[in-house]
């Protein structure tokens, strides 16, 4: 069999591009996903695409602006630089790797997946059977918090027939057995929001008509009856397990909407920490007058904290990104940079109904992914969290719906 070096290229730097920001080392990141874009520079972009681009390049722009006229220290302006272009990066990388001449591009997210999978589930066994690992805390905090990745790989599995990806039965139970099981030990509320998006958006559930809006009326139904089972079992903060898990789901409709904190109980300082970051952020930003309000406080900019908090590895008392994402362009792109990045978001909603079955299905999936990044904007930065790498993918998927659209024009003719 006939190797294609440049096709195997591609689909190393796409791995590595996946698997990289697992590591939460950014620098790291920031340099791969460069030299993948550097690598796989095109002569030609669609118009879509530069779309999307321009948008968080505005963002960028603006807080570049904003922030020549604030002193700041120079590492921390280029550091937000860095920060704020992941996103272009991320699509440019993902558009760029996606190749025409591939029969079957989805193959490429589904293995890259099944690897982080099996590496996900290595971490897993080690961390129980090793080191003892007996808390979800613990466990997230060794093996992953999150992995929206997988889940991509994962609908794309059981949506198989209908996204044309040909697998044999066995392969089939077995990758979507391996996927399955990693994800639920990421034990992340998202993760699993996600999947439901995804999977209502790929059975056509999310597009308005009488069946649909049936389908969702019962869905959500049931799950407010089952968030009510769970806040009735009243799970414990302090539990340990899945019970913990249990705790999260009870606390998250209050925990990024919260109004009021009170610092010095630290249970409600704990559980509701998204929300003082957020409260934090509307009450300093007009402090510095009404250009700030409207194009924020610009590159180098960070939120004060009032106290140093343990984030990760150390303590902080000044943070320069928050985990909500439209709070973070709030800080460095103001009000203008918010509405850029909420018309962003509605780009995934503005495709047009096609007759060709998979290229409505990716239609589909973009359109559930539009939904989704509005959440995960607000809990977890969207396309800015340095761990993220749902930018590569959606730049990958609508490269690889341009490519089916470009060839049934092309048979047609």
């Amino acid at each position: 069999m006939k190797i294609n070096i440049k096709e195997l290229l591609y689909q190393i730097l796409f791995l590595a591009c996946i698997a990289v920001p697992y590591l939460n080392i950014y620098e790291l990141t920031f340099f791969t996903w460069s030299l993948a874009v550097v690598l796989t520079i095109r002569n030609r972009y669609s118009y879509n695409i530069l779309t999307y681009l321009g948008t968080f390049g505005a963002i960028l722009f603006v807080a570049l602006i904003s922030g020549l006229f604030e002193d700041v220290r120079l590492y921390e302006f280029i550091r937000d630089v860095t920060y704020l272009l992941k996103p272009v990066l991320g699509l440019l990388a993902g558009y760029q790797l996606c190749k025409d001449n591939v029969r079957n591009p989805l193959k490429i997210i589904v293995y890259s997946g099944i690897v982080i999978a099996v590496l996900h589930l290595f971490i897993v066994v080690y961390s129980i059977v090793v080191l003892h690992v007996r808390t979800m805390p613990l466990l997230r905090e060794q093996a992953g918090y999150f992995s929206d990745f997988e889940v991509y790989a994962i609908i794309i599995l059981l949506f198989r027939n209908q996204l044309k990806f040909k697998i044999s039965n066995s392969a089939y139970w077995l990758w979507t057995l391996v996927l399955a099981v990693s994800i639920f030990f990421y034990l992340a509320r998202t993760n699993f929001i996600q999947f439901g998006l995804l999977f209502l958006a790929l059975k056509g559930y999310l597009v308005l008509n009488k069946r649909s809006i049936r389908i969702m009326t019962s869905f959500i139904a049931l799950v407010l009856i089952g968030y009510g089972a769970i806040y009735v079992y009243n799970p414990s903060r302090n539990a340990r397990g899945f019970e913990s898990f249990l705790f999260k789901i009870k606390n998250a409709p209050i925990e990024p909407f919260k109004t009021k904190i009170n610092v010095d109980d630290w249970k409600d300082f704990n559980d509701n920490y998204r929300s003082y970051e957020t409260i934090l952020t509307l009450r300093q930003v007009p402090l510095k007058g009404t250009g700030s309000v409207i194009f924020g406080e610009g590159m180098g900019s960070s939120i004060d904290l009032k106290k140093k908090v343990w984030l990760l590895t150390t303590y902080i008392r000044y943070i320069p990104f928050l985990h909500n994402g439209f709070m973070t362009v709030f800080l460095k792109s103001g009000i203008t940079g918010i509405l850029i990045l909420i018309y962003s978001i509605s780009l995934f909603f503005r495709y047009k109904k096609d007759d060709d079955p998979l290229i409505q299905s990716l239609t589909y999936l973009l359109l559930g992914t539009g939904i989704y990044m509005i959440l995960s904007y607000w809990v977890f930065m969207g396309f800015y969290f340095v761990a993220d790498t749902k930018s590569i993918v959606i730049g990958f998927i609508i490269c690889y719906r341009e490519n089916l659209i470009r060839q049934k024009k092309s048979a047609v003719v």
